[in-house]
């Protein structure tokens, strides 16, 4: 049998980007090597496409930049800065109903000085970013294959991370320029289309080889348990749904490929077979806001992460003893 693509996926969810970053660290631990090592390929949406280009960055010696543990660092320590206003800002943007909720000069900074002026090409393993471009209505891939291929297409990482977190009705959309062509996108949050980007992942891992087999692990960011009952959506309007209907959108997104990837598993008699691992949790304690960065929120979702880990235990230490067998060269 061919030697497996190591695929992983990481969803969108903001702050909740903590979640992810516990679970992998988890790993990296339990497998003894970085993640950019165990993968052949990281996708990722909004929050899951900033962990996916840090954990590709690379640092001095060719070696990552930063481990997972750094990562969930940057996320407690920074998140308050990112998802901060003023009350000029909720009076500006009536709350997020008429403007962005936030201004972006946060989250570009906090971009910028992490990831550097690194490009797509750099990237120490492949890498899938997804976006959605507002002016011509499609998706938008920012892929490290394609970068190392054509020069045009080789976005700075801070761009592409910048595009991908752009979450409508929180930051204004992503004006992003290819420096090749001088064309200019309209970048939003692929969360869009791909809040959970497993099968992204998965078409992107069989481009090229569709016979050979792929390993899969999937990580959530926590679903969503508010209610809406009917009772309380039946007469809402545009401004009432403007917030619900995003988290929406994104958590049934990230269901459905769910579904879709679950389908394809050997109980299914699908092409995964039993190489595929979905890590997701219903928050209990935590806000499902994806901005909600207050000192209870983050303190609650490492608890979270951390009850997660430890219910997922046997499932991490399959993924990890799968992923430990030798990594492709390519």
């Amino acid at each position: 049998m061919a030697e497996p693509l190591r695929v992983l996926a990481i969803d969108g969810g903001g702050i909740r980007g903590i979640i992810p970053a516990t679970v992998l660290a988890d790993l990296e631990t339990r497998a003894g090597r970085p993640i950019a090592d165990l993968f052949d390929l990281i996708a990722g949406t909004s929050t899951g496409g900033i962990l996916a280009l840090g954990l590709a960055l690379p640092g001095e010696g060719g070696k990552p930049a930063y481990r997972p543990g750094d990562l969930l660092e940057l996320y407690v320590g920074e998140g308050p800065n990112i998802f901060r206003r003023s009350i000029f800002d909720r009076i500006r943007s009536l709350d997020g109903a008429i403007d962005e909720r936030y201004p972006a000069d946060g989250l570009e900074r906090v971009l910028k000085e992490a990831l550097g002026e690194a490009r797509l090409r750099d990237a120490l393993t492949g890498v899938v970013v997804t976006a959605y471009d507002t002016d011509r209505r499609q998706p938008f891939f920012f892929r490290s294959a394609r970068a190392r291929q054509d020069a045009a297409y080789d976005y700075p990482m801070h761009v592409a991370a910048r595009a991908t977190s752009s979450a409508p009705t929180y930051f204004e959309a992503a004006r992003v320029v290819n420096e090749a062509s001088g064309e200019e996108y309209s970048l939003v949050d692929g969360g869009l289309f791909a809040s959970n980007p497993a099968m992204v992942a998965l078409a992107d891992a069989w481009r090229g080889d569709r016979e050979r087999p792929v390993v899969l692990l999937s990580l959530g960011t926590g679903s969503h348990t508010r209610r809406y009952p009917w009772k309380e959506v039946r007469d809402w309007g545009a401004l009432e749904w403007a917030r619900p209907v995003i988290d929406m959108l994104l958590d049934g997104s990230s269901d459905a490929t769910e579904f879709e990837a679950g389908q394809l598993t050997a109980a299914r008699g699908g092409a995964l077979g039993d190489r595929y691992w979905r890590v997701q949790t219903e928050l209990r304690k935590s806000s499902d806001d994806l901005d909600d960065a207050s000192a209870d929120n983050l303190r609650h979702l490492q608890e979270e992460a951390s009850e997660l880990v430890d219910r997922e235990t046997a499932a991490l230490a399959e993924a990890a003893n799968a992923l430990c067998l030798r990594k492709s060269s390519g």
